[in-house]
């Protein structure tokens, strides 16, 4: 059975998108191939037919941790590049090194974000003559994940790693067709065979049978790391001196691609608002959970408070990756939502949750900006999409679908055709199709040019 080293410095049981999408391709491919995975996270172990080496990382986290409370995060985000991350690069390299010589693999592959560890990969290509697959979760350049950069200088140091990411490996594989038609449209021609799109996907078996959910109360969820508290708090509590002079700190040099405004969770809450306005006995029988948030319960509870929401809308602890299927399959209403952002530009980024929400037959209300996730969503069964910020659009959802529930008719789609395409069986076959075209590729380079 061929052999495969691989690199991934998030993995379960962390619950990072990186971490997931390693763990369920890479479980599906070791049917085929011997796998060896480095990582940072947890301990040594065998993770579905896959044999987990951790390479401890040599980050100063005290010093880091101290610079963070003293408010110094900016010297940090400028300093380190392309990440904290970086003070993994040499272990792992020690560490695959090792591994290459007791296993002979036949091609490397490396899984980002974070980004430093495709440095690794590219030193141990290098060093060992094995073709490289990198494959890049969100590109370094992706304007709905970096709108913005410590600076100018960092915003041409992210587009050279790119660049440089491209030129030196065999296959890159993007989640993003936009994102992978920008890299492609300023890179050499003959970098165009190396980009391979395979998006993320979910699991099938993790879904339980479809049916309605029971009870009364309409509840609508979000089921991942909402952002836009302090947005929230900073709209309704006036900042003090400090505060406004600590913040203009914060943006002092900083290079804006693009400005996104966050509007989640206080836009479907409102609507929501407008909604119980309208029909009075409906008085807490509608709501909107917050399920797997990465913010303190203290801060969000204050947001909340401060906009007046604290009655339709509630954040609640972290929900296991294993568990997440149940929790969507008892929602009334699966919520999605993107900053918005100028109506010119277009953005290259489609939720990873987007997929695990199709995978069942709840109403999904996206509320995302023109771009790729739009053109994705449009014309699936079951989802209706408006602008980030159309409030009166997301009511008017909100009550046809309490409406249907009330009647005794709850709404449910049928997105069976959509599974086989969705699932990670699929994606991991897509992904084995650019390792072996990546082996393919290394193998071509080696070989002579033919005389004519």
């Amino acid at each position: 059975m061929p052999a495969l080293l691989c690199i991934s410095q998030s993995f379960p049981p962390e619950r990072t998108p990186t971490a997931i999408r390693a763990g369920k391709l890479l479980g599906r491919l070791s049917r085929e191939w011997e796998i060896e995975l480095l990582t940072e996270s947890g301990a040594p172990r065998s993770h579905e037919g896959v044999e987990v080496h951790v390479v401890p990382s040599r980050r100063p986290r005290r010093l880091l941790a101290a610079l963070r409370r003293l408010h110094l995060g900016k010297l940090v985000e400028m300093l380190l590049w392309p990440d904290e991350s970086i003070f993994w690069l040499v272990p792992a390299i020690r560490a695959g090194r090792r591994l290459i010589e007791q296993t002979s693999p036949s091609a490397i592959v490396v899984f980002m974000m974070p980004y430093s560890s495709g440095l690794a990969g590219i030193a141990l290509s290098r060093l060992s003559g094995l073709p490289l697959v990198l494959n890049l979760d969100d590109s370094p350049t992706c304007i709905d994940m970096h709108p913005q950069f410590p600076t100018r200088l960092h915003y041409r140091l992210a587009r050279a790693l790119e660049d440089l990411y491209v030129r030196c490996a065999d296959a890159v594989v993007y989640v993003s067709q936009a994102n992978l038609e920008s890299v492609r449209a300023r890179n050499p021609p003959d970098s165009a065979t190396k980009l391979h799109l395979v998006r993320y996907g979910a699991d099938p078996g993790e879904q339980p049978p479809a049916s309605a959910p029971p009870g009364g109360r309409f509840e609508a969820v979000y089921v991942g790391a909402m952002s836009g508290w302090w947005t929230l708090i900073g709209r309704h509590e006036p900042a003090g001196a400090i505060k406004r002079l600590y913040a203009a700190w914060m943006r002092l040099g900083r290079h804006v691609r693009v400005a996104l405004e966050t509007h989640s969770p206080a836009i479907l809450g409102g609507a929501m608002l407008d909604a119980l306005a309208e029909h009075p006995d409906w008085s807490g029988q509608l709501g909107l959970t917050v399920y797997d948030n990465a913010y303190p319960a203290s801060l969000i509870e204050r947001a909340l408070a401060a906009a007046g929401l604290d009655g339709v809308v509630r954040a609640s602890d972290p929900v296991p990756h294993e568990h997440v299927a149940h929790v969507l399959a008892a929602a009334d209403l699966l919520f999605l939502a993107l900053p918005n952002r100028s109506p010119e530009t277009r953005g290259g980024r489609i939720s990873a949750k987007t997929y695990e929400y199709l995978m069942t037959d709840r109403p999904i209300l996206a509320a995302v900006p023109r771009g790729e996730s739009w053109d994705y969503l449009t014309g699936k069964p079951g989802v209706w999409l408006v602008d980030p910020d159309d409030r009166p659009g997301m009511r008017a959802i909100v009550e046809e679908l309490v409406l249907a529930k009330r009647a005794g008719a709850p709404l449910a789609f049928d997105r069976g055709e959509l599974r086989e395409e969705l699932s990670y069986d699929t994606r991991a076959q897509e992904f084995e199709r650019a390792i072996r075209a990546a082996i393919e590729h290394a193998r071509a380079a080696r070989e002579p040019p033919r005389r004519a």
